[in-house]
């Protein structure tokens, strides 16, 4: 049976579980495998990222909006809003696979609300 999010670990087997998909998806996969090189470190961050909008734990250290327009700007401005569509459907079907729950519902709705901030800032950014 099912559990809602209920702590860090659970929050671990979500990431790694999510960004297993990414790294294999033939659309995601070669932005993602190209751009993060130490995957340890980056699951962890993710991890304190997600820790934080959940919890509220204070443990995340960095600018999303940022990174991800260096993404953009290293990817010769090729992010499309495909790509964080395909990215949010794996981590909606991620946390429909693995849990329920008003966490699970957080999650989604602040998904759904970076997803359309992150681009939004990107598509403003380019040259």
């Amino acid at each position: 049976m099912k559990h809602d999010i209920q702590n860090r670990n659970d929050l671990e087997l979500l990431v790694r579980t999510f960004y297993d998909k990414v790294r294999a998806d033939a659309e995601l996969g070669p932005i993602f495998n190209e751009i993060i090189t130490d995957w340890e470190p980056h699951l962890q961050k993710i991890i304190n990222f997600w820790e934080q909008h959940t919890f509220g734990v204070q443990k995340y250290k960095g600018d999303p909006i940022e990174a991800h327009n260096q993404v953009d700007e290293r990817m010769n401005y090729g992010i499309t809003a495909h790509n964080f569509g395909t990215w949010l459907f794996y981590w909606i079907n991620t946390l429909d696979d693995l849990f329920e729950g008003s966490n699970v519902d957080l999650l989604k709705f602040k998904a759904r609300k970076m997803q359309t901030i992150f681009f939004m800032n990107m598509a403003q950014n380019r040259p």
